[in-house]
């Protein structure tokens, strides 16, 4: 898809919903906060590496393996994320990006605008919840 897209593109309800420039501008937001991710996931891994305890201290070093522990969660975490965000981008090569996966309406351009790789209107996902927090009640 060639589409171009002005720096200052905002999608806009009075389009049609996933136009070629709707689906263009999503793509690049995924791709660039893909790209963020990996690049800080591969620093920390470069960090970890070159710090591999080096302290002497008995005190420095656990004080380093807290720091290393909560980065590598941190990582796990993005890594997880970084598997939603190729989700999105494989619903958005098949056209089923932008649009609920339990209700198959669309999803706000707010909503996708602020998070990229929901799945859910608003409202579906809070019933969701809902459903979740009564089970977890059980």
């Amino acid at each position: 898809m060639d589409t171009e897209l002005s720096s200052d593109y905002r999608p806009s309800k009075d389009e049609e919903f996933m136009n070629e420039r709707q689906q263009e501008y999503f793509r690049r937001k995924l791709v660039a906060w893909r790209e963020e991710i990996l690049k800080e996931s591969r620093e920390t891994l470069e960090h970890l590496q070159q710090d591999s305890l080096k302290e002497p201290d008995i005190a420095d070093r656990a004080s380093s393996e807290t720091d290393w522990s909560i980065q590598l969660r941190t990582r796990d975490r993005q890594r997880k994320l970084v598997a939603k965000i190729e989700a999105a981008l494989r619903r958005l090569e098949q056209g089923e990006y932008g649009y609920c996966e339990v209700t198959g309406d669309p999803i706000s351009l707010q909503r996708l605008d602020a998070r990229p790789i929901a799945t859910m209107t608003l409202e579906a996902q809070e019933r969701h919840e809902k459903m979740e927090k009564v089970h977890r009640d059980d």
